[in-house]
């Protein structure tokens, strides 16, 4: 999957159904390659530099699913 693709889905919360918002961006292990964070800014804002930290950190063991439409976390 590439990256555009991830960050255009919606991110849902399964414990509220509530959306969270679309990936900004992500964090992986240099050593490992794995993807460790997801980070999703808050509504109306790009991560960016100036900004300073996303409305929502979201580590990957948390994704229970990805779907074509949409991201099921459970935070």
């Amino acid at each position: 999957m590439l990256f555009s693709e991830l960050t255009d889905k919606e991110v849902i919360s399964i414990k509220d159904c509530r959306c969270l918002g679309k990936i900004g961006d992500l964090e992986f292990n240099c050593q490992t390659g794995c993807i460790e964070k997801v980070y999703i800014p808050a509504k109306g804002k790009l991560c960016n530099f100036f900004q300073p930290a996303p409305e929502y950190t979201i580590c990957y063991r948390d994704i229970r699913q990805i779907g074509p439409d949409v991201i099921l976390v459970d935070v």
